[in-house]
C-alpha cells in the first residue's frame, strides 16, 4: 500500500511542523484579497530548515501536489491562496537574521524575518533597510521578496528588488540553487535573482537572501500640505520632482482617506483638504529643503503649507499615511485596494478618472498613493454582505485598472498578480510575453506544482 502525503511528510519533518486540523488548516487558506478563490489546503507545513523545505519539495514532486508557499499572508492579490489538496508551505519559523556586515553593507536572513524587525537590527549598526510596506510591523521579507514590494520611501531609495543582491532558492524538485552574490557588484550570467523577486512563489522557495543595506540617514521631517483639488496636488509632485528635488517621502491622500483616518483614529487631519500632500526630506538640512517644496506647494495652490517641528510630530503624519488602507476598510467592512501605476505626469488624470468611476458606480472609493513615483492605491469600500454592491465593487476595480493602462501606466506596482489580476496580466503584456512567462515557468517548474492559477 503507498504511503499518503503526512506519512512521508513526517520522514522529514518533526511532527509540531505539520498541521492536519481542518479548523487550523483552514486558517492558512488565503491572503488580505478580497474576491480570490481559495481552496483547502491538505496540510500545513512549517519548516525551520533549508533541509527540511527540500524535504517538503521532493515528497510534493513525488506525489505531484501542489504547493503554495506563504510568509505573513499580508498581501492584497490572493497570492498566497491555498489550492485545494496543497501543502501549505509557511516559511514564517525561519525567521532568523544570519549575518549584519556593516563593512560589505549587507544582511542575510531567512525568509520569515519580519521587516519591522529587520528595520530595527540593522539600525543598531548604524545601517538602514530601506523597503517599507505599510504592513512592515507584520510582513515578512519572502514575502517581501516574493511580490516585489514597495512602500513609503520608494520616491528616493526604490523597491525591494534594488535592495535583493542574492537568494539560496530550493526549487521544485528540491534542489537548492544559489543566485547573485554578496559583493557590490556583479554581472556574471543572467540575473536570476531579478527574475524570481516578483515571482510569487511560482518559480521555487526563498530559503535564504542577502540584502544590500545603505548608511542610517538622518531623522527625516515632513511637511504636510493641504489642497483644493486633487489636480492642485498633483501639479505640486510634478513641479517637486521636475525642480530636482529627491524628497524620502512624497505621500498623497485624498479627502475620503483623510477622513476615514480621522474616523478611525481621531488624529485630527484637516477634513476641509480635498487632497492632503506630504513631502519628508531626511538630507542634512530638512528644513531647509521643506521650505523649497513648501513654496511649489503654494506655487501649485495649496491653501495651507504646514512643516513638521520635529520627528515626534513627523512621526504622527507618517502613522496617519500608514492608517490609511486600516481607515478605509472600516468604512464599508471590505474593500479592494488596488494598485495602478502610472507615470508621474498622469496622476493627475488618474485621480480624476477614479472619482468618476466611484461617482458611476455609486461607491467610496478612497485614494492614497506614492505620489512621488505614480502608484496609486484607488481602494473601492463596499458592503461584503451586499451582493449588488459587491458587484459593483469588481467593475469598478477592474474600470480603474483599464484606466491606469490607458494612461500607460501599469496594473500593479507592488502588490503583485496573484489571483486577482491574473486576466489583467495578460492584457499589459500581450500573447506574446504571457508565452515566454509560461517557458520560464515550465523550465523551473515543469510540473507546475509551485503556486498553481497565480500569475496566468
Amino acid at each position: 500500500m503507498s504511503r499518503t502525503l503526512v506519512e512521508l511528510l513526517q520522514d522529514g519533518l518533526p511532527a509540531e511542523a505539520i498541521l492536519t486540523d481542518p479548523d487550523v488548516t483552514s486558517s492558512y487558506a488565503h491572503d488580505m484579497a478580497s474576491f480570490c478563490a481559495a481552496g483547502d489546503p491538505a496540510v500545513v507545513v512549517l519548516p525551520r530548515t533549508v533541509g527540511q523545505v527540500q524535504h517538503v519539495m521532493r515528497t510534493a514532486t513525488e506525489l505531484r501536489v501542489p504547493v503554495v508557499p506563504q510568509g505573513a499572508r499580508t498581501g492584497l492579490s490572493g497570492a498566497a491562496n491555498a489550492s485545494d489538496g496543497c501543502i501549505v508551505l509557511s516559511l514564517v519559523k525561519m525567521d532568523r537574521i544570519l549575518e549584519i556586515s556593516p563593512v560589505d553593507r549587507i544582511a542575510v536572513v531567512e525568509p520569515g524575518v519580519v521587516n519591522a524587525t529587520l528595520s530595527r537590527a540593522v539600525g543598531e549598526h548604524g545601517l538602514y533597510y530601506p523597503p517599507d510596506p505599510s504592513s512592515w510591523e507584520t510582513c515578512t521579507i519572502g514575502g517581501n521578496i516574493g511580490t516585489a514590494s514597495g512602500g513609503l520611501c520608494c520616491v528616493k531609495y526604490g523597491v525591494t528588488a534594488e535592495y535583493v543582491l542574492g537568494l539560496d532558492v530550493v526549487l521544485a524538485d528540491g534542489r537548492l540553487m544559489s543566485t547573485g552574490r554578496r559583493t557590490a557588484k556583479g554581472v556574471a550570467g543572467y540575473d536570476l535573482t531579478r527574475l524570481f523577486v516578483g515571482s510569487e512563489g511560482s518559480l521555487g522557495i526563498v530559503v535564504r537572501a542577502v540584502l544590500a543595506l545603505k548608511p542610517q540617514p538622518p531623522q527625516q521631517l515632513v511637511l504636510a500640505a493641504e489642497f483644493p483639488s486633487a489636480e492642485a496636488a498633483c501639479d505640486a509632485v510634478c513641479r517637486i520632482m521636475e525642480g530636482g528635488h529627491v524628497p524620502s517621502l512624497l505621500e498623497l491622500m485624498d479627502r475620503t482617506t483623510v477622513k476615514a483616518v480621522n474616523a478611525l483614529a481621531q488624529m485630527g487631519l484637516p477634513e476641509t483638504t480635498e487632497a492632503l500632500l506630504l513631502a519628508a526630506f531626511d538630507t542634512p538640512d530638512p528644513a531647509a529643503d521643506l521650505a523649497a517644496v513648501g513654496a511649489l506647494c503654494e506655487a501649485a495652490g495649496a491653501t495651507q503649507v504646514v512643516p513638521a517641528e520635529d520627528a515626534a510630530e513627523s512621526e504622527l503624519l507618517l502613522q496617519a499615511r500608514r492608517l490609511s488602507l486600516t481607515a478605509l476598510e472600516a468604512v464599508k467592512g471590505s474593500t479592494m485596494i488596488d494598485d495602478v501605476c502610472v507615470p508621474r505626469s498622469r496622476l493627475a488624470e488618474m485621480l480624476v478618472g477614479v472619482e468618476r468611476i466611484g461617482e458611476k458606480y455609486g461607491l467610496t472609493v478612497g485614494v492614497c498613493a506614492h505620489a512621488g513615483d505614480g502608484n496609486t492605491h484607488p481602494t473601492v469600500c463596499f458592503d461584503a454582505t451586499d451582493p449588488d454592491e459587491g458587484r459593483r465593487a469588481r467593475e469598478s476595480f477592474d474600470e480603474i485598472m483599464a484606466l491606469g493602462l490607458q494612461l500607460g501606466g501599469t496594473i500593479t506596482g507592488e502588490h503583485g498578480v496573484g489571483v486577482l489580476k491574473k486576466e489583467w496580466l495578460a492584457r499589459e503584456i500581450g500573447p506574446v510575453g504571457v508565452e515566454m512567462q509560461r517557458a520560464v515557468k515550465a523550465a523551473f517548474d515543469p510540473h507546475s506544482l509551485l503556486n498553481p492559477g497565480k500569475l496566468f
